[in-house]
């Protein structure tokens, strides 16, 4: 697919801006072909208009039609071959496994939301039948489900091009639910925007779907940003990137004569607690596990281990000794692009020269900064040091993390009661530890949307039952997830119906359950007829 550089503005190109940028091989630092222009404030009102006028058609498709969408987006993904996975490759400097790797779960997750639209029950259609003979006042006929909020604007993470980006959960869900899309395009990967763009698009058209209903814009800098999100079209926005990104983001829409919802996925640390009955057990095996976390992708995972709490003692000593064997073992590698580079050096330089923390462990071999390479670093500090400074409590976006050891079961829970919001929370215990570290789980519970047992965080399974969110400032909605089947809500809202006619009332919430959908009717799951 040859590539242009411009604005895919409801099933046609724009090219009106006069500032242009280009994507950059993070490995070897040259530009890559071609030029891309920021999308101009008239293509950004263009093609949110174009969302606005495409709404009632798209929410009118039926859901087999919305999820033949899916099917057809999904097809035109893998359609790209490997010309969309090698120019991933050269604009991330991600390995071509685990390109393919994202392109799998991207396809996989588009069907899976696919599969749920043809089954149905995520509507959650509600009946409560009215009853006129009810004393002293007549029972009215209330019924309710979910309806798409309108134009969604979704901003791709920098980390996940495929599976969130112009064609990742964002953007699929919102289709789904019925809610047309405008992507910004993410500045370091344009070219892996533009074809997955481009396959939406050919996948609409061979759907039967309004053009309108999908565009994407491109833009360097802020001002494209800023323009869909102020733009009074727009109903919701989808985010995932830093915490200073989606602060800014949340606080532009809460600042709109009509403010709108933003579901910014931001930063974590997602702390790790290794009880002392791990500790006794398995504490090598453990720290094998950790480091392998720490270093995939190259740290760039949300939910990357990036503090490790454990009891001071010959178990956490052995730990931090197999955990600095494997950092000193871990290569180098290429970080997506200069921008999270040299914040990934800054960050750990801060923390390196923090008095009480200490290195204990990091990669032998020298990484290449003109390679935007990364090393892995572990360090160690104390929990007194821990809280008297907070900026180690900061994420660090890449493979980095502080063990920090723990002089009593007390200062334990004292940390964690400290704790901001974070996407996740990892214990390592046996069971006798979980009984008798209870309190621990219960003030997690407060603190995390996702609490992992004898694992890691990072690896997130795309399933119903997921949860990719938590308290802020891990994200801005701890309701909410982005990852997984639960992700559809962020774009409907619930509608009642009181007293309407049968025929008049959407096909869920009728009295015969064409469908076969699972419905709640008066208090009772069930798939029968009202």
């Amino acid at each position: 697919m040859q590539l242009h550089g411009e604005q895919i503005i409801g099933g046609e190109t724009s090219l009106e801006g006069k500032r242009v940028f280009t994507a950059v091989n993070p490995a070897t630092g040259q530009a890559l072909e071609p030029e891309f222009r920021d999308a101009t404030v008239g293509e950004v009102d263009r093609a949110m208009r174009l969302a606005e006028a495409s709404f009632d058609e798209l929410r009118g498709k039926s859901p087999e039609q919305r999820a033949a969408l899916l099917d057809a987006i999904a097809d035109e993904i893998e359609a790209l071959g490997e010309p969309l996975l090698e120019r991933m490759n050269a604009e991330t400097g991600l390995p071509m496994g685990r390109c393919t790797g994202e392109r799998g779960r991207t396809v996989g997750q588009t069907r899976m939301f696919a599969a749920m639209l043809r089954e149905g029950s995520w509507v959650n259609a509600v009946i409560d039948r009215g009853n006129p003979d009810r004393q002293p006042m007549p029972k009215p006929d209330v019924r309710s489900m979910s309806v798409p909020i309108g134009p969604v604007v979704v901003f791709g993470a920098s980390n996940f091009p495929l599976a969130i980006g112009v064609a990742g959960t964002d953007t699929t869900t919102a289709l789904a639910a019925g809610c047309p899309v405008v992507v910004k395009a993410h500045p370091a990967h344009p070219g892996t925007c533009e074809m997955l763009a481009r396959a939406i698009g050919k996948a609409m058209a061979k759907a039967g779907m309004p053009a309108g209903a999908f565009s994407m814009v491109h833009g360097a800098g802020h001002e494209s940003g800023v323009a869909l999100v102020d733009h009074p079209a727009a109903k919701a926005v989808g985010f995932t990137g830093s915490l200073r990104g989606g602060r800014a983001i949340f606080n532009a829409a809460a600042a709109r004569p009509e403010p709108i919802p933003v579901y910014a996925e931001m930063g974590s640390t997602n702390p790790v607690f290794i009880l002392p009955g791990a500790l006794a057990e398995r504490a090598e095996a453990i720290a094998q596990g950790y480091i392998q976390s720490v270093t995939l992708g190259v740290g760039q995972f949300c939910t990357n281990p990036g503090l490790v709490f454990g009891l001071k003692g010959d178990g956490l000593d052995t730990f931090i000794g197999a955990a600095t064997k494997h950092a000193t073992e871990a290569a180098p590698a290429t970080m997506l692009h200069k921008g999270i580079h040299d914040s990934f050096v800054a960050g750990v330089a801060r923390i390196g020269a923090t008095h009480g923390v200490e290195v204990a462990g990091q990669s032998s071999a020298d990484a290449n900064g003109d390679a935007a390479q990364a090393p892995c670093v572990i360090f160690t500090t104390t929990a007194e040091t821990l809280v008297e400074h907070e900026h180690l409590f900061e994420e660090v976006f890449g493979p980095s993390s502080i063990v920090v050891s723990c002089d009593e079961p007390s200062d334990i829970i004292e940390v964690a009661s400290n704790l901001e919001g974070h996407l996740s929370a990892t214990i390592h215990g046996t069971e006798q530890d979980l009984a008798d570290h209870a309190h621990l789980v219960r003030i997690l519970e407060k603190k995390v949307g996702r609490l992992v047992f004898n694992g890691f965080p990072t690896g997130i399974e795309v399933c119903h039952a997921m949860h990719h969110g938590g308290p802020y400032p891990a994200s801005s909605d701890p309701h909410f997830t982005s990852i997984g089947a639960g992700s559809i809500f962020r774009w409907v809202r619930p509608v009642c119906y009181q007293s309407f006619p049968d025929a008049a009332l959407p096909p869920e919430l009728r009295n015969k359950n064409e469908r076969g959908i699972w419905r709640k009717i008066d208090g009772e799951t069930t798939r029968d007829d009202a």
